[in-house]
């Protein structure tokens, strides 16, 4: 497995609050580059799936940053949020949802 999910729903089925939570999540790890400017972090990536707004972690950070990966399933689990296996890699053409998007494709 390439990545995790957390997804934006409780084990009980209630939605996270605040609704742009994964945004926030990947927000606070975007860095600054060589070239001044804001960069989204490429192992963190903010999801819709089936409806629900998730935050699609790549497990390389584990060997990049240890205590942000260590942070994040630990930031889920301490809200009860659910944890899903997630793709095997990030496609280039990912972005960032819309409201109302859909990811386009399935979780391997």
């Amino acid at each position: 497995m390439r990545s995790i999910r957390i997804v934006g729903t409780t084990v009980e089925g209630r939605q996270f609050r605040p609704s742009d939570r994964a945004e926030r999540l990947c927000g606070m790890m975007s860095v600054f580059g060589e070239d001044r400017h804001l960069s989204d972090a490429p192992d963190l990536k903010p999801v819709v799936s089936s409806g629900v707004r998730c935050v699609v972690v790549d497990r390389e950070l584990e060997q990049i940053d240890p205590p942000a990966y260590l942070f994040l399933p630990g930031l889920a689990r301490d809200n009860e949020l659910m944890l899903r296996p997630g793709r095997r890699k990030f496609r280039p053409h990912d972005t960032a949802p819309s409201e109302g998007a859909a990811e386009t494709t399935s979780s391997p």
